[in-house]
């Protein structure tokens, strides 16, 4: 039986010996949920506080003990808390947009409360996650560049749809969704530049891992089904299947019948989908012994981030 996502993140965060940092955001997080407004107490607990991951904090984390070496200061445990809140915004939007019933096991935001009191709630972390890091003008202008980002990426996504495109193209798309969250995990690590890129790759083998696991019907990201296929959004074994002139075809069709043929399609490319998330693993160790002081860090998150697809 795989494990919970949490633990797998848990047992990551030991790896690298960060399980102080975990332990000391989660307290963090569950305070402030519980000082938020009463109205919103009940949602803020079900969203924050139910098997959640941590895996971009532990890369900011990893990324300063990586470069700097010693305890996260607390300027960057607030920035690594205020960015965990703008995650969750996404997820809670991302559920709306897929008509996501489950996540890890758990009734959606929306399908616990409803739809309106999910959207508020979403508002409700993100002006919390910016009043955490009011008093840092770097965290502050990285998240406010990060959400601009999020909402392009996902209108470039979503305008894309039903349009059989190749890699390069997903590989576009991976870099400003999932990329860009874990890029700004480096840069809030180490306070600059230098592992930018390391983050990109990161989250692009991330975000990679997650159409894989997608397509083998593993739940281990927190997805799930088969909301990709019915909306004809370009995943990675979706970019690769589309090269058949047939299975593009398929692509654009929004019938049961070319969704059910696509769908066993993408199945059977998914060993050339690891393949390809292992080069990108690979250029994403090149820039780690690049960049960092220590890389051991990052090639331990690395390599965790690799295994998801294949649990």
């Amino acid at each position: 039986m795989r494990a919970p996502a949490s633990s797998q993140f848990g047992e990551v965060a030991e790896g690298l010996g960060l399980p102080e940092e975990l332990e000391r955001l989660k307290s963090f997080i569950q305070e402030w949920a519980e000082h938020s407004s009463s109205e919103v107490l009940e949602l803020l607990r079900w969203q924050l506080i139910s098997r959640p991951k941590y895996f971009r904090p532990v890369t900011i984390f990893a990324c300063h003990r990586a470069m700097n070496g010693g305890s996260v200061p607390e300027r960057m445990l607030r920035s690594a808390v205020a960015l965990e809140l703008f995650h969750n915004v996404s997820l809670i939007i991302d559920d709306i947009l897929d008509r996501s019933r489950k996540r890890r096991g758990r009734l959606t935001l929306h399908c616990r409360f409803g739809v309106l009191p999910a959207l508020m709630a979403a508002g409700y972390l993100t002006a919390g996650g910016f009043k955490l890091v009011a008093d840092d003008p770097y965290s502050t202008r990285l998240l406010a560049e990060l959400m601009q980002r999020l909402g392009v990426a996902e209108c470039l996504q979503w305008r894309l749809r039903r349009r059989p495109l190749g890699v390069s193209d997903w590989r576009t798309i991976a870099g400003e969704d999932t990329g860009s969250m874990f890029e700004t995990c480096a840069c809030l690590g180490t306070r600059d530049n230098r592992l930018r890129q390391f983050g990109r790759l990161l989250g692009m083998v991330y975000h990679g891992c997650d159409d894989v696991g997608d397509a083998r019907g593993l739940v281990a990201l927190g997805g799930g089904g088969d909301a990709d296929v019915r909306d004809g959004i370009l995943t990675l074994p979706a970019a690769i299947a589309v090269r058949d002139p047939v299975v593009a075809a398929w692509f654009r069709s929004s019938s049961a019948k070319s969704a059910r043929l696509l769908t066993q399609r993408i199945a059977e490319v998914v060993p050339q989908a690891e393949r390809y998330l292992d080069e990108l693993a690979t250029e994403a160790k090149t820039e780690a012994f690049k960049n960092a002081a220590d890389p051991a860090p990052l090639l331990d998150l690395l390599r965790h981030t690799r295994s998801l697809s294949q649990r």
